[in-house]
């Protein structure tokens, strides 16, 4: 008999973490379960099955996990978008606020050809600071993004509002309320 879970079910969340008033979203409940992980790498490709995609991106580090996996399901290359200083390459860095701060992430200067159409994959959407640095890179680079895929959206932080407003396509398995 077909189980009626859904990619949310698999999702813990952890309250207090990593901070006194956090409620953490843990997808790797979602990624130790054999039938929750495809159901969510089903459901992040869904939307894309039969767009012209050159390239899938994911940001670091949970977006590894799940871009590896979309990009091999699409028969795609797979870029990541990592933090300061852990490539090895050229680089290109876009800086990026943090609700508590600053960062910076970066990706190989060759690693988007001019036209090269993406799929931006990561597992969550809070404020959608890391995900705009990430679109920000791949536009310098000439890449046209088609689509902003992920798991979890947390509404209430503004990241899908802040994604659209750019222009972009987001598409979230589901969404929690409350940060």
């Amino acid at each position: 008999m077909p189980s009626s879970k859904t990619v949310k079910d698999y999702i813990r969340t952890i309250v207090d973490f990593p901070h006194e008033g956090i409620m953490f979203r843990d997808v790797t409940t979602l990624f130790a379960d054999p039938r929750g992980f495809r159901m969510a790498i089903d459901q992040l490709l869904h939307p894309y099955a039969g767009e012209a995609i050159d390239k899938v991106v994911g940001l670091e580090a949970r977006g590894f996990i799940l871009g590896g996996a979309v990009a091999h399901q699409l028969s795609l290359g797979f870029v990541p978008i990592r933090k300061k200083g852990k490539l090895p390459g050229a680089v290109i860095s876009e800086d990026y606020q943090l609700e508590y701060g600053e960062a910076i992430v970066e990706i190989h200067d060759d690693a988007i050809a001019p036209g090269e159409k993406v799929l931006i994959v990561d597992d969550l959407l809070a404020t959608g600071g890391t995900a705009q640095a990430g679109i920000k890179l791949i536009e310098r680079l000439g890449g046209e993004i088609i689509g902003c895929a992920f798991v979890v959206d947390l509404p209430e932080l503004g990241g899908r509002a802040r994604l659209e407003t750019m222009g972009m396509d987001v598409h979230a398995l589901c969404a929690f309320d409350g940060v």
